[in-house]
């Protein structure tokens, strides 16, 4: 089993900037890739990042590639987006997942465990 505890949503101002925590406890030294997705009111969950435990290496969606950066901290076994020149369209619950096998990176159905969500809500 693992653990998934996301922290530092909020309320921010359009062009402002937020860092989202996740961190992983219980079996994490298996883990193959992470995940961050959100949630708006009314719409489908959606794929914003991902990033591949061993590696490093990431992939975003086109609609944060440029203002949304994730990354990982081995040791601490969290994972972080940082979210820059925030929109009201970013509005979402966010929420960190975790898969123990390769798939497909958008695909929420491909993700093992998930947390609970942080809300970040963005003001015009």
């Amino acid at each position: 089993q693992v653990q998934l505890v996301e922290s530092g949503g909020g309320l921010v101002q359009a062009g402002g900037s937020l860092r989202l925590s996740c961190a992983a406890s219980g079996r994490t030294f298996s883990t193959y890739a992470m995940g961050w997705f959100r949630q708006a009111p009314g719409k489908e969950r959606e794929f914003v990042a991902h990033i591949r435990w061993n590696t490093g290496s990431t992939v975003y969606a086109d609609s944060v590639k440029d203002r949304f950066t994730i990354s990982r901290d081995n040791a601490k076994n969290t994972v972080y987006l940082q979210m820059n020149s925030l929109k009201p369209e970013d509005t979402a619950v966010y929420y960190c997942a975790a898969r123990y096998s390769s798939g497909v990176v958008y695909r929420s159905g491909d993700y093992d465990y998930w947390g609970q969500g942080t809300q970040v809500t963005v003001s015009s």
